[in-house]
């Protein structure tokens, strides 16, 4: 089967979103591809965090994307910072990509007007990083949203150079833009997408939220004018959880509409929250269990890091052989 590569930041908890708009699609992947799913941390010490936090974002992650149902004996899961090629080869592949190649990315650009006083050269390299996560295990496919075309690109432009220059050692990834997964917003701003890194949380559902937070998230949430639960442009707020219960129970937007015909916010927005929080107590059961056993989490971790470098390691030997290092 052709490689798939994916990863996910530990910056924040996942919420409803990240499972809906990225990870559901991640699972389905699986089925048809060699999948391989990283907990980005290298990536995420570009901006400040502090080390418990990360450390403690970077086991829920890892913990919940299993609970979520990627199962190891069918994916390759692991953490990033414990694969050392990843930033060996980032070293090297800094080295072929050309200053005004990664001056022009517009995350950075857009980063650095965000937090000015920490514009550090791992936010300009970070591109590079990511080049490598994915041609280090000669990824086919990186699935992928609009905000993430511009960096792939640089990674393509990089295995062309590379491939060019000494002879054909990178697959040249393509990109796979899911055409399901579900835009969640914001419960309290229906214009703004659910972020895990949101200062209020109110607008937000985290995946470990327990049941008495989720519904009083929902109950608060945005709606619109009138009393009609239907799916509309000019209602974004009531939109919003039509998608997010739509998504939940495999129900049609139409299906939807009809179920709650002549219904009103109230009570809709508490079956939203019932639904999502039915769903996610069993996912959560899980976490915890695979959570608190320490040393059955260190087992998968291991399990998957050994396998990442093991693949990883011949991509690397291939590339220094080509550059011309020495190798014992």
């Amino acid at each position: 089967m052709e490689t798939v590569y994916s990863a996910l930041k530990p910056t924040g908890k996942l919420t409803i979103g990240n499972y809906l708009g990225a990870i559901k699609n991640m699972l389905e992947l699986t089925k048809s591809y060699d999948c391989i799913y990283t907990v980005a941390d290298l990536h995420s010490i570009t901006v400040n965090i502090t080390p418990a936090v990360l450390r403690e974002n970077s086991l829920d992650m890892f913990s919940l994307l299993i609970a979520l149902g990627l199962d190891p004996d069918k994916c390759l899961l692991f953490v990033q910072s414990q694969v050392p090629m990843h930033s060996e080869l980032a070293w090297i592949l800094n080295c072929y990509t050309q200053f005004g190649e990664a001056r022009r990315m517009t995350q950075f650009k857009d980063k650095s007007a965000k937090a000015p006083e920490n514009v550090n050269v791992g936010l300009f390299a970070y591109p590079v990083l990511m080049a490598a996560d994915i041609l280090l295990y000669q990824a086919a496919y990186v699935p992928i949203g609009e905000d993430q075309r511009q960096h792939l690109e640089l990674a393509r432009t990089i295995a062309e150079r590379f491939n060019n220059r000494y002879s054909p050692t990178f697959v040249v990834p393509e990109g796979i833009f899911p055409k399901v997964g579900a835009k969640v917003k914001s419960l309290i701003d229906p214009t703004a997408k659910m972020g895990k890194t949101d200062e209020n949380a109110d607008g937000t559902v985290f995946l470990l939220d327990d049941k008495d937070t989720i519904m009083r998230k929902f109950k608060r949430a945005v709606t619109d004018s009138g009393a009609e639960i239907v799916y509309s442009d000019d209602k974004p707020g009531i939109s919003n959880l039509i998608t997010i219960y739509s998504a939940f129970t495999g129900k049609s937007i139409e299906e939807v509409q009809k179920e709650f015909e002549g219904g009103n916010y109230a009570s809709f927005k508490l079956a939203v929250g019932e639904t999502v929080a039915s769903f996610l107590a069993s996912v959560q059961a899980e976490y915890k269990r695979i959570r608190s056993d320490k040393a059955y989490l260190a087992e998968l971790m291991q399990k998957g890091a050994e396998s990442a470098a093991y693949r990883a390691q011949k991509t690397l030997n291939k590339v220094m052989r080509k550059v011309g290092f020495v190798q014992l």
